[in-house]
């Protein structure tokens, strides 16, 4: 792996094919399957576990990603040139440290580094350190210090779980008793271990808007600007979720806000790491509030965001695989990626229920012809195949994902897929891009493709 490693660093124009191991199983990984079978780097892709969608593009391994010596087992046995790790989990639990160890190239950060993401209370305390723009908050291992935080600084207030929890340890609390409720869930054990400690912090006001990087330990390259819809109801209303559609680019993100985030926050964050000898190679996703005092940064994910991975990829008209490779190596220097100048959104289709109690085994039908449709591509979440059918498998099912002139085109196309998938025990919101329809400025779109040191 190493001697394949050094080829390719050693004949750029003529790289041996790259054999890829895809760990996740989602639409994110439909997404990043998609893209890498776009290359022409690829050798071989395998996926773990994989999906239905992701099954016609890889070979799927039966292999348990929580496994770390079986992963390394697999990808000595199978020459693996390069693990790609789509969810967050694996990483924060050192998946990059063991496969490193081993010589094998990883596309993702280590334990250390993804602490970004794996405790709120690392990435406020480093915020606090870097003088990063964040809400003002308070940390606490016991429930009655953080209910006492609370009445001593009302509601709203924000309290979130320290740790990992599937995306659902954060209560955005509208009174003193829902900010009691969240924090007594939190030390009762409702998120495991996640819960041991929590962070109460003050309502940021804004446009909320993701923002995406690499970073190779010492340089980063900013990618395309991304926005989703987190709540389940239509006009933004009602529970959380992991994400009822997106869009890109995101038109609150302008060039000037753009690079204010870079400066303000991303660039100190990856110097900040660097300094602390714990350097972050990977993807970086940055949630913001876009406010009245400009961006601040709600929370780090240490992976590409899921549904924004879908429009973003459907965006990028650069080698995937190529830009991974630069980032593990270190090569990200000068290096631009090249996007379409059109916009894409992603209608995420649900199951009824989503986001609390769902039943799964439902039947999908249909899904080709939404894909017949110029412009669309439908990404597997949580799917599986039952006696020959496609069925539901999860809370969230389908990404239709539509690309076109500008996000209202591609907001209609991507309904117009909906449509025309034939599945009775699903459902979605209509108003997905909502905030961008209307607005008559497409500065946000790519001004133009940059003609220095493109990317292929």
């Amino acid at each position: 792996m190493v001697e394949r490693a050094l080829a390719r660093r050693n004949d750029r124009e003529n790289p041996i094919p790259t054999d890829v191991l895809l760990i996740g199983g989602g639409g994110r990984e439909h997404a990043l399957a998609w893209k890498l079978a776009k290359s022409p780097q690829l050798g071989r892709l395998h996926a773990a576990p994989g999906n239905p969608g992701i099954a016609q593009l890889a070979s799927i391994a039966e292999l348990d990603p929580n496994d770390h010596g079986a992963v390394v087992e697999f990808c000595t046995a199978r020459s693996i040139d390069l693990v790609v790790v789509g969810p967050e989990a694996p990483l924060v639990d050192g998946l990059a440290d063991r496969l490193s160890a081993e010589g094998v190239a990883v596309f993702g950060p280590s334990r250390a580094a993804a602490r970004l993401e794996g405790s709120k209370g690392f990435t406020k305390d480093l915020c606090q350190r870097a003088g990063i723009p964040t809400a003002p908050f308070a940390r606490f291992d016991g429930a009655q210090a953080a209910k006492d935080h609370v009445r001593e600084n009302g509601a709203p207030i924000v309290v979130k779980a320290d740790g990992l929890a599937a995306g659902k340890g954060v209560t955005v609390a509208a009174t003193i008793a829902q900010a009691d409720a969240a924090i007594d869930a939190c030390f009762s054990g409702a998120f495991g271990a996640a819960g041991a400690e929590v962070v109460v912090e003050a309502l940021l006001v804004g446009e909320e808007a993701s923002f995406f990087a690499l970073s190779d330990g010492d340089h980063v390259l900013p990618l395309a600007t991304a926005q989703d819809h987190k709540r389940v109801g239509e006009g933004d209303t009602g529970a959380n979720t992991g994400g009822m559609g997106a869009y890109s680019p995101a038109p609150v993100m302008t060039e000037e806000m753009i690079e204010r985030t870079l400066e303000a926050i991303v660039r100190p964050t990856v110097a900040a790491l660097a300094e602390q000898g714990t350097p972050y190679r990977g993807v970086l996703y940055a949630g913001l509030m876009i406010t009245a005092d400009g961006p601040q940064l709600i929370e780090y994910n240490v992976r590409f965001g899921d549904p924004e991975a879908q429009v973003l990829l459907m965006r990028l008209e650069s080698d995937l695989i190529e830009m991974m490779l630069a980032t593990v190596e270190g090569r990200l220097e000068g290096l631009v990626p090249v996007w379409s100048e059109d916009a894409a959104l992603t209608v995420v289709m649900a199951a009824q229920g989503y986001p609390a109690a769902y039943r799964s085994g439902s039947p999908i039908a249909r899904t080709g012809r939404a894909e017949a449709e110029a412009g669309v591509t439908v990404f597997h979440a949580g799917t599986a195949m039952a006696d020959g059918r496609l069925v539901s498998a999860g809370g969230r099912v389908l990404g239709v994902t539509a690309a076109a002139a500008d996000i209202e085109a591609a907001q209609k196309l991507a309904y117009r897929a909906v449509d025309l998938i034939d599945w009775p025990g699903g459902f979605c919101r209509r108003d997905i891009g909502w905030r961008a329809i209307g607005r008559n400025d497409r500065s946000f779109l790519h001004p133009k493709n940059p003609t220095e040191s493109p990317l292929p």
